[in-house]
């Protein structure tokens, strides 16, 4: 039986770039002929997102777009949840819908993942040719510092332990999400430090991460807290 990928869309408040990176998605892999779907799941967004969402179903169909709207905005990890429960397919692809994760990467990510049969393959900005545009110097030593803290405090041996474009085989992230804890922007993180506590095989491909374009981050404060407190937590649970 061919394989079959299901792509997962977070999005808050991203009617610009929610068409600009759904064409992306479905001419990446029409040109591959990978068989696809494209779950959105959007957070009741207070702009237009939904509606667009609404169009795009129209445009390409309802095989190869799902809607899953949620009624409010409830977290990064239950909203991976809340798709994964919906996916069709056996590979489970999670990217940003902010297009700072750019498509052309996930047939170099499906071929690796074919060539050593990985549980997991995620893209890195900090190893190989891959790298980070558009963000400040400050915002690069702290992304880059978190994660060097991180793997100095937890057993992993993953370059970017933070990062939000991944293919998973499906059995493993229903795994994974059946034991993580975090909701926020942690939860990447504790992903891949509950794959290794499985011994779950992790490939990595070197990505370029483009911040966004339209659009405000919505990592924050809190968010920034929250990520904190989740290193101290697994670090005692570990």
């Amino acid at each position: 039986m061919p394989d079959k990928y299901s792509v997962l869309l977070p999005t808050y408040e991203e009617e610009q770039n929610l068409p600009l990176i759904v064409w992306l998605l479905v001419n990446e892999f029409e040109k591959t002929g990978h068989d696809f779907e494209i779950i959105i799941i959007d957070d009741n967004s207070p702009d237009r997102t939904g509606e667009m969402a609404q169009q795009l179903q129209k445009i390409y169909g309802e095989k190869r777009i799902i809607l899953r709207p949620r009624k409010g905005k409830l977290g990064l990890g239950t909203a991976y949840v809340h798709g994964m429960q919906h996916a069709s397919g056996n590979f489970v692809i999670i990217m940003d819908a902010d297009l700072s994760h750019h498509p052309k990467f996930i047939p170099d990510f499906i071929a690796l993942q074919k060539k050593h049969n990985y549980d997991i393959v995620t893209g890195t900005r900090y190893r190989g040719s891959g790298g980070v545009y558009g963000w400040d110097f400050t915002r690069k030593l702290i992304s880059s510092g978190a994660n060097y803290l991180t793997r100095l405090l937890l057993p992993v041996h993953c370059s970017d332990l933070t990062g939000s474009f991944r293919l998973y085989r499906k059995e493993a992230l229903e795994k994974l999400m059946s034991v993580c804890v975090s909701k926020g922007y942690v939860f990447q993180m504790e992903m891949i430090v509950r794959a290794h506590q499985q011994n779950m095989t992790i490939g990595e491909i070197p990505i370029t991460f483009v911040d966004r374009v339209y659009g405000e981050s919505k990592l924050g404060g809190s968010e920034v807290v929250g990520f904190a407190k989740g290193v101290l937590q697994l670090l005692c649970q570990v």
